[in-house]
C-alpha cells in the first residue's frame, strides 16, 4: 500500500459542509487521522460508542496499523466530529470496517457517507476486492446507509450473528465487493 503524507486534507473534500441552517457550524475538513489525534478520538468514541468504546490502548494500537484508513472529520478547533477505521490484512484482498461514527449534531447531513465514501475509495485503490463490517440489528440508519452504499447480508443466515460480542449482543453482518480488487 501506498501512503499519503498526514497532513495532507484530501482534496476533493476539503470543505465538506451541510450543516443545519438554525445553527452555526464550521465547515469540516475530511483528512487522513494523526497521532495528535488520538486524545480527541478516544474522546469522540467514547461519546457516540460509550460502554463498546475502544480502550485508549486499542485505539493507539489501530492507528499504528491502520492509519491509512483511519479517516477524521475535522472541524478546525481541535474537536473532531467524525471518524470511520478500514482494517486490511497484510496479505489478502478483504477488509474490515471497524468504526464509523459522526457526533450527534452533525447527523443527517451525509457525512457517514463522505466518510464511507472515502475510505472504500481509498481500499478499492490499493485492491481490496471485499469489504465487511457489523452493526447492531436495530440500527436501522446505519442499516440504510450501508445498503445504499451497496452493501448486503452475508451468508449464512442473512449475515445475523446472534451473541456475536457477546451474550445479546447480536450483529449483523455485512458485505459488499468492490470491482477491480483482489477475491477474498
Amino acid at each position: 500500500m501506498t501512503a499519503e503524507p498526514l497532513e495532507r486534507s484530501l482534496d476533493r473534500h476539503e470543505q465538506l459542509t451541510r450543516p443545519d441552517p438554525y445553527q452555526e457550524t464550521l465547515p469540516l475538513v475530511l483528512r487522513t487521522a494523526r497521532e495528535s489525534d488520538l486524545p480527541e478520538l478516544r474522546r469522540l468514541d467514547e461519546e457516540v460508542f460509550q460502554e463498546v468504546a475502544y480502550p485508549g490502548f486499542l485505539l493507539r494500537q489501530l492507528f499504528d496499523m491502520y492509519e491509512e484508513h483511519f479517516l477524521v472529520l475535522d472541524d478546525g478547533t481541535g474537536r473532531l466530529r467524525g471518524y470511520v477505521l478500514a482494517a486490511t490484512r497484510a496479505l489478502g484482498g478483504d477488509s474490515w470496517i471497524l468504526g464509523l461514527c459522526v457526533t450527534q449534531d452533525r447527523r443527517r447531513h451525509g457525512l457517514g457517507r463522505e466518510l464511507m465514501t472515502e475510505v472504500l475509495t481509498r481500499l478499492r485503490r490499493d485492491g481490496i476486492g471485499v469489504v465487511r463490517l457489523t452493526v447492531e440489528p436495530a440500527n436501522l440508519a446505519a442499516i440504510l446507509l450501508y445498503r445504499s452504499l451497496g452493501f448486503h447480508p452475508e451468508e449464512p443466515d442473512a449475515g445475523l450473528r446472534r451473541d456475536y460480542f457477546g451474550p445479546g449482543m447480536d450483529r449483523q453482518i455485512l458485505r459488499l465487493d468492490l470491482p477491480g480488487g483482489q477475491a477474498a
